[in-house]
């Protein structure tokens, strides 16, 4: 398929060495949870218990990526990516969280790494990807304190293993998410709804990036070490004090929170202020901001839409204008509504605002220069339907086109980006979603696992063979 406008006209943006590629987690494709000496994640029990996934399915089986890899890599050479972010399953290395190593996992992602490399492929490896062990939530999980080390020392294990073929490395993965959504909200694994907790916990989310940073470095020297952070671009609903300081309190939490502590070595005072409404922070020691502040290579960029919010008491929240239960996922901030802006929406029900990934771009280079960028997950669901062999996915290749546009913006605007990575290679395992929302380039059959690319995917290759 060749779509007649194939981005040509953007190429010219984008320099000869950037980066093209498509990401995947692996508790959302490998399947194979019991094999080989894997573990059990917070991710097995929580689709396994009912009512935790909204189509009752689990990942079990997932895309069985675990088994059929040569034939995902050889989908990967026909789009012509460069690069391939994809997690270990932490469990699937240290089943129990702590010093006892499978070796077994360890051979698959050796095998999967080096199989990426001939073809031409380049690893980027994401540490966390959301699937804590079990025994280790058991333990108390990310708001205690020892988590963050057992991480470093997982992170460590890796890289001692697979640091001579992989140069690029994303520690933790959205620590919004797993601390927010899956502490405070209860939307993700392990499901809790304890506010103090999730505050306690995406403390030592970072704490543990900063903690597997300096274990990496004393690995070797010319690793490159990134964090991944979801971004939102935070609108007031109306020009009023009360929507002013709405937005002040989202940007602080969903942005300024995570990005402060990596870049600058500090929490942001005002959100600070904020969250000991919930909690005392005493979580925080002396150290722990220099830990966390440790320089890092890049920074990684994952973005999907953006809020739009109020502070006023009789502000309308609309659920559709949010990817969570709306307040809920920001203690101290419930009281705060997410509005719908009018923009067209993805099937997720996400604002679709190309211009915003602009505009996190530029504010990420002005308010933190000299850190390098790239976008590690931008993409959309959509409802989609295969036809006599083909997908025809206007809306997601749409999508696609007009962020590729928006990344060259923000290049011609000296902003140093250094690639992409479309979300996600294939249709997988969407979360507490389950199986009913569709985010490939590559259309998967859920029954039969057959993968089918989809114009969108046809696009993508199209326009990374024209850069070439």
């Amino acid at each position: 398929m060749t779509d007649p406008d194939n981005g040509t006209h953007r190429l010219g943006a984008f320099p000869d060495d950037f980066v093209w590629g498509a990401a995947t987690s692996a508790y959302q494709i490998e399947g194979a949870t019991d094999t080989a000496g894997r573990g059990q994640s917070i991710w097995d029990t929580f689709t396994h218990t009912p009512g935790r996934v909204a189509d009752g399915t689990t990942g079990d089986v997932a895309i069985d990526s675990y088994h059929r890899y040569p034939e995902d890599i050889a989908i990967m050479r026909r789009l012509g990516l460069s690069a391939y972010r994809y997690s270990i399953s932490w469990p699937r290395i240290q089943p129990t969280g702590d010093s006892t190593i499978n070796q077994a996992g360890i051979d698959h992602y050796a095998r999967f790494t080096d199989a990426l490399l001939d073809a031409g492929i380049d690893p980027w490896i994401t540490l966390y990807h959301w699937d804590l062990p079990q025994s280790l939530e058991d333990a108390g999980g990310w708001p205690v304190r020892e988590t963050a080390h057992r991480f470093a020392d997982f992170a460590a294990l890796m890289h001692d293993r697979l640091g001579d073929r992989v140069r690029n490395w994303v520690t933790v993965n959205e620590p919004w998410c797993s601390a927010f959504l899956g502490y405070a909200s209860g939307e993700h694994a392990p499901g809790r709804r304890e506010p103090a907790a999730s505050i306690a916990a995406a403390h030592h989310l970072m704490l543990a990036h900063g903690l597997a940073t300096t274990a990496m470095r004393a690995d070797r020297s010319d690793t490159r070490i990134g964090v991944g952070l979801n971004f939102y671009p935070v609108y007031p609903a109306s020009p009023s004090e009360a929507d002013a300081d709405a937005v002040r309190r989202i940007d602080g939490m969903q942005n300024r929170f995570f990005t402060d502590a990596v870049l600058r070595g500090e929490y942001p005072a005002d959100v600070l202020v904020d969250l000991s409404s919930v909690t005392s922070l005493d979580m925080i020691e002396p150290d722990d901001m220099k830990i966390i502040g440790v320089p890092i290579d890049l920074l990684c960029v994952n973005y999907y839409s953006r809020f739009t919010v109020s502070g006023e008491k009789d502000g309308q929240a609309s659920a559709s204008a949010a990817p969570t239960e709306v307040g809920s996922a920001w203690p101290g901030n419930e009281h705060i509504g997410f509005v719908s802006s009018g923009l067209p929406l993805t099937g997720m029900g996400w604002e679709i605002d190309p211009g915003g990934l602009r505009e996190m771009l530029t504010r990420l280079s002005r308010d933190y220069p000299g850190i390098p960028l790239v976008v590690t997950e931008n993409g959309s669901a959509f409802d989609d339907t295969l036809v006599d062999g083909r997908v025809a996915d206007v809306d997601r290749l749409a999508y696609l086109r007009d962020h590729v546009d928006a990344m060259a913006q923000a290049l011609a605007a000296d902003v140093p980006l250094e690639g992409y990575f479309a979300w996600s290679l294939m249709d997988n395992f969407e979360w507490a979603w389950g199986y009913d929302k569709r985010f490939g380039l590559v259309h998967v059959d859920f029954d039969t696992r057959e993968r089918v690319i989809k114009d969108s995917g046809h696009w993508y290759a199209d326009l990374i063979a024209g850069r070439r």
